[in-house]
């Protein structure tokens, strides 16, 4: 089996293994957000307005913070993720916050299989679909889920962030989906000297291919923004040009970091 084939348990064995080194980094701030700190960035929480009493599907939750946050906010929030660990983790935080949130571990392809209900918001947000081969797949699931007039924030690292290589100084990758990118790593973004290594499989996927795949799939594209900053210092070469803004240090302000997009499930 090749790894494009066996992507799923590549993947996840990659993400079980940054769990215990992403708990305990600076990145994450975990007693920060235990003590009552929210992890939504600005970006998100503009198009995620007021979600009191709101039902929302997160997915690619990671170990749960963005989730537990929302539902900080009163939403009555699910969060889906492929990561065992990571989804155990969720749970113990939920507890430990004394959060009420549902979380299942599974592919999100596999969701179905999982969970039978509609919800007002489906959210998703920063280093998500990279890790997914078909993103017709990901935005008719989105779709799905959501009610009629429901809607789909998305905030993402920009495509043109991912064609770099890891020192932004060369173009390394394509900028459409061409081929799977099967690389090892050691450490992680969140903590790049961590004595960790594991191997992934990820894509490259154009903004058309994004927003295609939503309209294609009953979602009416309501905004779309572009950032030159990322909220988080998870790259190399960046410089903090105000807080909890960061560029790469030598391209400053001329490339888009991240983007924003709204769309709602028109009926029918």
């Amino acid at each position: 089996m090749t790894p494009e084939e066996n992507y799923i348990e590549i993947n996840k064995q990659s993400w079980n293994n940054k769990i215990a080194s992403h708990l305990q980094s600076e990145f994450y701030d975990l007693p920060g957000f235990l003590a009552g700190k929210s992890s939504l960035n600005p970006i998100e929480l503009e198009l995620l307005g007021d979600v009191a009493g709101k039902t929302i599907l997160h997915l690619q939750c990671h170990f749960g913070q963005d989730t537990l946050s929302l539902a900080r906010m009163g939403a009555q929030v699910t969060g889906v993720d492929l990561s065992d660990k990571a989804i155990e983790q969720a749970r113990l935080l939920a507890k430990q916050t004394q959060m009420d949130a549902n979380f299942i571990c599974c592919d999100i392809y596999d969701l179905p299989n999982h969970l039978n209900r509609q919800f007002d918001l489906v959210f998703t947000s920063y280093g998500t679909i990279g890790w997914l081969p078909d993103l017709r797949r990901w935005a008719n699931l989105i779709s799905n889920y959501l009610k009629p007039n429901g809607q789909f924030i998305f905030v993402e690292f920009h495509p043109v962030v991912w064609m770099f290589d890891d020192q932004f100084e060369t173009i390394a990758y394509n900028y459409f989906n061409s081929e799977a990118i099967v690389e090892t790593e050691t450490g992680t973004y969140a903590d790049r000297e961590a004595k960790i290594s594991q191997k992934f499989v990820c894509w490259n996927h154009s903004m058309s291919e994004v927003v295609n795949s939503l309209i294609q799939n009953k979602l009416e594209i309501n905004s779309l923004n572009e950032f030159d900053y990322s909220p988080y210092n998870c790259f190399n070469n960046t410089v903090e040009i105000a807080p909890k803004k960061f560029r790469i240090k030598h391209l400053g302000n001329k490339i888009p970091m991240v983007y924003a997009l709204m769309a709602t499930r028109y009926a029918g």
